[in-house]
């Protein structure tokens, strides 16, 4: 081979390098360069539809990405999560996850169509909601140890909404119901919007709702706080008794938020989410609004949001199998 042949080879070698790595170095950069699509799977209204679309509001308006709200609700959240388990994993489909859909459905149903351990990237936390136990304000009940008195001369009489079998409104209304020795009638919504609608309405009684979806009929004097059920008061109720306080020692159940893409997520892809998400969750705008929803927010590295979904998933498959609570 020539030395002239040889120099034109290694010029062609090196140009074709150098266009790869621009190449790869634009694909990586260039993320996102068209919408992001955010499933909430819950219906608009509730306590996670809010929050996600403040994150989403937040995410837009700091970086001039388009993200999407895409509400497809059903099965207790298994619909929208199982979306995006089958998505594309790159970087424009995630997903808002909770403790309902990944830690206590694959306890409660003997089959879902994902596995919340394996499916799924974990993102980034965003904050954690208690369950308040409301009434209409009308209602005569002031007190928790009013309605279980009900519960209890009523056997299955007292309507008890929640925003769909698997939540934690739902579990922890059966957890109460048995460590309290009642029996309660479960109706299950497909979202916390809809089931306040009917608690208004008189269509129930009481409503296990997240703190978020709870709080605005809170505030417009509608509702009424009987207990919420963390382990401490929620700094927006103070006034508010934990279950715990009212004669239930131990008594802890509280929703969490975290966003998920579909497995297999490109490291630089989920490391800017969560850069970006941890970003403006602290700021004072998402935290102040955070916490007059109810929420109390919180942020951490992919690795600490995949422990406390493996962790809740470990602590809520306990407590559903010590009661033998199933679903199918």
């Amino acid at each position: 081979m020539t030395m002239q042949r040889r120099q034109l080879l290694a010029a062609g070698s090196a140009f074709a390098l150098g266009a790869f790595a621009a190449g790869a170095a634009h694909a990586q950069g260039s993320w996102p360069d068209r919408p992001i699509r955010f499933i909430v799977p819950f219906p608009s209204g509730g306590g996670t539809d809010i929050s996600s679309r403040l994150v989403a509001e937040k995410l837009t308006t700091a970086n001039k990405w388009v993200v999407v709200v895409d509400n497809k609700p059903g099965a207790a959240g298994n619909i929208g999560l199982d979306a995006v388990a089958k998505a594309a994993p790159d970087g424009y489909t995630l997903g808002m996850g909770q403790a309902t859909n990944l830690a206590i459905n694959p306890s409660l149903y003997s089959k879902l169509p994902f596995d919340p351990l394996k499916d799924f990237t974990a993102i980034a936390q965003v904050a954690t909601q208690p369950i308040v136990i409301a009434v209409r304000n009308e209602s005569l009940w002031r007190t928790l140890a009013d309605f279980l008195k009900a519960a209890k001369e009523k056997p299955g009489a007292v309507g008890l909404a929640q925003a769909g079998n698997g939540t934690v409104g739902h579990l922890a209304g059966e957890l109460l119901a048995r460590r309290a020795g009642v029996t309660v009638l479960q109706v299950p919504y497909k979202g916390a919007g809809p089931a306040m609608t009917d608690l208004l309405g008189g269509q129930v009684d009481v409503y296990f709702g997240s703190s978020v979806s709870v709080m605005p009929q809170l505030k417009g004097g509608k509702v009424r706080a009987l207990a919420v059920t963390s382990a401490q008061r929620l700094p927006a109720l103070p006034q508010v008794p934990t279950v715990a306080e009212s004669g239930y020692p131990g008594f802890d159940a509280s929703t969490w938020l975290g966003v998920v893409g579909p497995a297999g997520l490109p490291a630089d892809i989920v490391t800017r989410l969560n850069t970006e998400i941890v970003k403006l969750v602290k700021t004072k705008d998402v935290q102040e609004k955070l916490a007059f929803e109810g929420a109390i927010p919180i942020t951490g590295s992919p690795k600490q949001c995949d422990a406390q979904i493996r962790a809740e998933h470990a602590k809520w498959g306990a407590l559903i199998r010590e009661a033998k609570i199933k679903l199918d």
